[in-house]
């Protein structure tokens, strides 16, 4: 029994390169979220950024109707009750202002009483999902993933998603995510004109069809055949709703991959907003339906969708007056997804790491001849001693992290010695 308690409590082991890459892995998913953010300058200055990583503070804004950047959130709020919101879009750094009362912003004073163009949710309180539950959640017996509506932002269990069976969602046979971005159920209902863009934006999994009656103008639910198995569905249903849809939209509107390689060469070449493809059909939409007359009835549910779903979105007038008045017209920016965000955040932390690597290399290059022999010198003596003591080890046991800390104070010792 004692010695099974000494193994419990013992450090778990690891190997230094195991190590290393840990510690690697760590500050690549900081940089993911903090968008190569160094954390030094308030970003108030840059305005409404199209996305940044975002903090509430509970301690100075207990009703979580504020938000502070990352440089502030340590400068200004440290040792404060903060809640970490990821990142969020068109956000202005809110640090002292009106709504911090006594509190000024140490970094940049000079704000405006309030930006009036923020947004905010219950996340800001702590809160998430429809249950409104915090993260991470103190009475749950096992902390769940969540996953974030790139609508409203907002993170959902799976559970609480509003499908039948989370197995609706598309994941591979690992249990990993095939889908590139998420719209929950209430902000589905905004989105109903997906559903009549072909089945190449949805990711693999079931997902709702939906027929048009032109002469009212109404948008309708048809339950999907759509297996997890299958990434097209087969549209030749002998029904009077899909023989509607059909015929109004000619009858399969951009309804396979080489019609939706139009659409995007389409839009990527678009002048005046208005389409020319090589057929006579929508020739100044692509969906062939004015989606700001049409009435959508839809019983909302949550959308997955594919890798590049938002360079298929028309933009032609109607459909971009639509998503004007939907608020949702920053779908058609590429530096608005998560993943363009990531993307950019991983090229500022190689240019990070190439300049100091340059700067490392340009101090010793100015050194003399005497300061970098003792460098190398003392490198060697590093290795050397290094290689010494992991030979020396027990085998049998692993190094802990007192052994550690005595071999860097025997260097230190021996250094002194020699001095």
């Amino acid at each position: 029994m004692e010695g099974g308690a000494f193994d419990d409590e013992a450090e778990p082991a690891v190997t230094i390169g195991e190590y290393l890459y840990e510690v690697e892995e760590r500050e690549l998913e900081a940089d993911l979220v903090l968008g190569g953010d160094d954390g030094k300058e308030c970003t108030y200055n840059k305005g409404y950024m199209k996305r940044q990583a975002i903090f509430s503070c509970l301690t100075c804004t207990p009703d979580g109707n504020a938000g502070v950047c990352t440089a502030c959130s340590l400068s200004c709020h440290d040792g404060h009750q903060i809640v970490e919101l990821w990142t969020k879009r068109n956000f202005r750094c809110d640090c002292g202002n009106s709504k911090f009362g006594e509190l000024y912003c140490k970094i940049f004073p000079n704000k405006d009483v309030e930006n009036v163009e923020n947004s905010y949710n219950h996340n800001f309180k702590g809160s998430y999902c429809t249950c409104g539950r915090p993260y991470p959640d103190l009475d749950a017996e096992e902390q769940v993933e969540m996953i974030q509506c790139c609508l409203c932002e907002d993170w959902f269990h799976e559970e609480h998603l509003g499908l039948e069976s989370s197995a609706e969602i598309p994941k591979d046979d690992e249990g990993e995510p095939t889908y590139d971005e998420f719209i929950c159920k209430a902000c589905s209902e905004v989105c109903f004109f997906l559903n009549l863009y072909p089945k190449e934006i949805w990711a693999v999994g079931k997902q709702p069809d939906t027929a048009i009656s032109k002469d009212k103008g109404v948008l309708e639910d048809v339950p999907s055949t759509c297996g997890s198995e299958k990434l097209m569905c087969d549209t030749s249903y002998n029904s009077p709703k899909i023989d509607d849809a059909q015929a109004t939209v000619d009858s399969n509107p951009i309804s396979d991959e080489k019609s939706l390689s139009q659409a995007e060469n389409c839009n990527g070449s678009m002048a005046s907003n208005q389409c020319t493809k090589s057929t006579d059909l929508h020739v100044n939409c692509l969906l062939g339906v004015d989606i700001l007359a049409s009435s959508p009835v839809l019983h909302g549910k949550p959308m997955f969708l594919s890798k590049n779903w938002r360079h298929a979105l028309c933009k032609c007038n109607t459909c971009l007056e639509f998503y004007k008045q939907k608020q949702i017209a920053f779908l058609l920016d590429k530096e608005d997804s998560i993943a363009e965000y990531e993307q950019m955040a991983k090229l500022k932390r190689e240019e990070k790491l190439q300049q100091q690597e340059g700067a490392e290399l340009s101090f010793f290059n100015k050194l003399g001849h005497v300061e970098k022999v003792e460098i190398l010198k003392g490198i060697e003596e590093m290795k050397d001693g290094l290689r010494a003591f992991l030979e020396s080890a027990d085998s049998s046991k692993p190094i802990t992290a007192a052994d550690v800390h005595q071999f860097f104070d025997d260097i230190k010792n021996k250094r002194r010695r020699v001095q």
